[in-house]
């Protein structure tokens, strides 16, 4: 897609996740408290762990996104990040930040969906 309001909704998605990603692993620990306690609990690694591979992982959605490669991949895991977010910190006053960073991606995968996919998953032939 080549409009404008695709490219600045990408690069600001982007800055998003780079940024929150940056912030992450300054305090891991930190970012770990937002977790639901029940969601805390089941973590098959220490708090400070999963918090540095989410991290990794906003970074890596971030970078993506930015240099405009594999779009379609980072906004698959961007979104699955998002659902997981916002199942694992509860109803909070930035839940509507997370819902509206969902949209985005959701938004830009809609977009960038490959078309070997589209025909995958529809029964009709294009």
């Amino acid at each position: 897609m080549q409009k404008a309001s695709f490219h600045i909704l990408r690069v600001g998605l982007a800055i998003t996740f780079l940024w929150v990603g940056i912030l992450i692993f300054k305090q891991p620990e930190a970012w770990g408290g937002y977790l639901e306690p029940w969601a805390a609990g089941i973590l098959p690694l220490p708090l400070e762990q999963v918090m540095l591979g989410t991290a990794t992982l906003d970074i890596l959605i971030g970078f993506l996104l930015l240099i405009d490669t594999w779009v379609w991949l980072a906004a698959t895991l961007g979104s699955i990040h998002l659902i997981i977010v916002l199942t694992v910190s509860g109803i909070t006053d930035i839940t509507v930040r997370d819902i509206g960073l969902l949209a985005g991606a959701l938004a830009i995968l809609a977009e960038t969906w490959p078309k070997d996919f589209r025909l995958l998953f529809n029964f009709r032939k294009s």
